[in-house]
């Protein structure tokens, strides 16, 4: 058991701090911006409660982070009530926002001058695998603080990997964002199509999904996507935000991501018709409404 402090209780991080207690059987202590959110994770999981990251991360041997950016990120670290002004030696932070590999460099630095370890640690899986325990965790940092920091992943995690270097954590989930873009937007378009050509979406699926074209996309989202069923899964909003990391640092190593920028467009239309908290697999609403 190891005392932990978990920094953002959003709709990942507060079944991720859940499990911390429960299934890891870890000392925890929450810390969120709107003070009643923490208050209602006492009360259903017990731990404790701080006013600030500061105080959250005193006497503890770990300290998550789940925030929204990169400003949210160095403003619960680097601020002047931050974690990072009360962690010490033989202390760890793992992060687990997805944001730019620049911050996660930037604060790996920090936690060495300040004498304790860091590790980026972006999720996958969204809000189902949080509350399920079963995200995948991809990390960037030092052997030895990630050889610890696994061990209390593990409460959350199905799998947790150590890809590289500090930030190397935050590429990887920028590899899965550009990844999940593609298959979305060529699922919503086969179903659009399929639909079009008055076929029986329910066979063609099951015909399909048994070869080349499966994914987790078309096992998951289907019959949600024929319904037009989007008020679940992962929001738009965020989406557009993974997205705009990926252009950005392809912008500075020189990638080219044509169908990635297409597909945040494809997005940017979704928000405007009124889909900015629909799940990713929205992208089909815009082809019906276009069609």
């Amino acid at each position: 058991m190891a005392k932990v402090a978990f920094l953002g209780l959003g709709v990942m991080g507060y079944p991720m701090a859940g499990h911390l207690k429960n299934k890891g059987g870890h000392e925890v202590t929450v810390y969120n911006r709107t003070a009643a959110k923490s208050e209602k994770w006492v009360q259903q999981y017990g731990g404790k409660s701080a006013a600030t990251p500061k105080a959250a991360a005193q006497g503890q041997d770990f300290v998550m982070a789940c925030v929204g950016n990169d400003n949210d990120l160095r403003e619960v670290t680097l601020g002047a009530d931050g974690a990072f002004q009360a962690m010490g030696k033989g202390t760890i932070f793992v992060d687990h926002t997805t944001a730019s590999a620049e911050i996660a460099r930037e604060l790996f630095a920090a936690a060495k001058k300040g004498g304790f370890d860091f590790v980026d640690a972006p999720v996958s899986g969204g809000q189902a695998g949080a509350e399920n325990g079963v995200l995948t965790v991809m990390c960037g940092g030092e052997d030895a603080p990630f050889a610890r920091a696994e061990k209390v992943i593990a409460a959350y995690a199905r799998a947790c990997n150590l890809i590289g270097a500090p930030g190397a954590g935050q590429l990887t989930k920028m590899v899965n964002q550009i990844c999940i873009a593609g298959v979305v937007q060529g699922l919503a378009e086969a179903l659009h199509f399929a639909k079009k050509s008055k076929l029986d979406v329910e066979k063609v699926i099951a015909t399909i999904s048994k070869g080349a074209a499966q994914s987790w996309q078309m096992e998951n989202r289907y019959k949600t996507m024929v319904a037009g069923k989007f008020d679940h899964g992962f929001a738009v909003d965020w989406m557009r935000k993974d997205l705009s990391i990926c252009l950005g640092e392809a912008r500075k190593n020189g990638a080219s991501l044509p169908m990635t920028a297409l597909v945040d467009q494809f997005y940017a239309e979704v928000q405007t018709i009124g889909g900015k908290r629909w799940d990713t697999s929205s992208l089909l609403a815009r082809l019906e409404r276009n069609s």
